[in-house]
């Protein structure tokens, strides 16, 4: 049973950004949300119109494994309501090539196809797993080949870079040189770091316990919320690791908290409870 009954008429419904922070899972395809996300008897076409109406944005998992046909985005595209966003993510073909400063036709031809999403479009994830061995030149190489427009549209993209050892001040800088956002990852498993590289902040959240209704506990999500609107106000939390000691530019941000994996049945309800709290704070 879910936390947060649906009203009858959903379908007119939608979900805005508190002052410009989003929050989000990863996907909405998921066999457990039927029993406490969607309403019972929700066909499964329509699970993507029914999760884009009570939540700010989504985290596209599946392209990771390969890019969709143009009429897919399309089609996601206008199941969704005015003012909800997708994030991303790019196809892991793309950085695991052994060609990365050479993967411009790969990464056009990706972009191409997702910006049939329109005003949809958020952030684009690139995320590298732990085990890839990234050469620092060819990293930048690849930034560069990024581009920053589509369809007249401004893009934004955010790294997921898994490697430790490629984890230090020069990351940071290279990162703050090209304009792309570090994901902040709240993960055991993954490196963790909270500087801020861009204009916006992408945070993964992935410490859902299956034992507590929203996933997080309320003064955790508390917590989040409270780092969440310093994010968005230019200014940036202490209580998480950082790499370097110089802050970034102090100016307004865009925030997406995204709820992924761990216990991911409880995802959708954690993303919504952290709403209900940045709505009445």
């Amino acid at each position: 049973m879910s936390l947060f009954p649906a009203p009858d008429d959903w379908t007119a419904q939608r979900v805005d950004a508190i002052d410009g922070i989003r929050t989000g899972i990863g996907g909405w395809t998921y066999a457990p949300w039927r029993d406490n996300f969607y309403p019972k008897g929700l066909v499964q076409r329509r699970e993507l119109e029914y999760a884009s109406r009570h939540l700010s944005c989504i985290e596209i998992n599946g392209t990771y494994y390969g890019a969709q046909k143009p009429a897919t985005y399309a089609k996601w595209r206008d199941e969704t309501p005015e003012g909800f966003v997708f994030s991303v993510k790019a196809p892991m073909r793309i950085m695991q090539s052994k060609a990365l400063a050479k993967s411009g036709p790969q990464i056009e031809d990706f972009i191409g196809g997702i910006s049939e999403l329109g005003d949809r479009l958020g952030p684009l994830l690139w995320q590298f797993d732990a085990g890839l061995k990234l050469q620092r030149d060819a990293f930048e190489a690849f930034c560069d080949l990024l581009p920053r427009t589509a369809d007249g549209r401004a893009l934004r993209h955010v790294l997921d870079v898994r490697d430790a050892a490629f984890i230090d001040a020069d990351f940071i800088a290279l990162a703050r040189r090209h304009g792309v956002a570090t994901v902040f990852t709240d993960s055991p498993e993954h490196p963790s770091f909270a500087d801020v590289t861009a204009d916006f902040v992408y945070a993964r959240l992935m410490r859902a316990r299956s034992g507590t209704a929203t996933g997080y506990p309320p003064d955790e999500l508390e917590a989040w919320a409270a780092r969440a609107r310093l994010w968005t106000r230019g200014e940036e939390p202490d209580d998480l690791p950082k790499i370097v000691d110089r802050a970034a530019p102090s100016q307004p941000r865009e925030v997406f908290i995204q709820f992924i994996s761990a216990a991911k049945e409880r995802n959708p309800a954690a993303a919504m409870a952290l709403h209900a709290i940045l709505a009445r704070s």
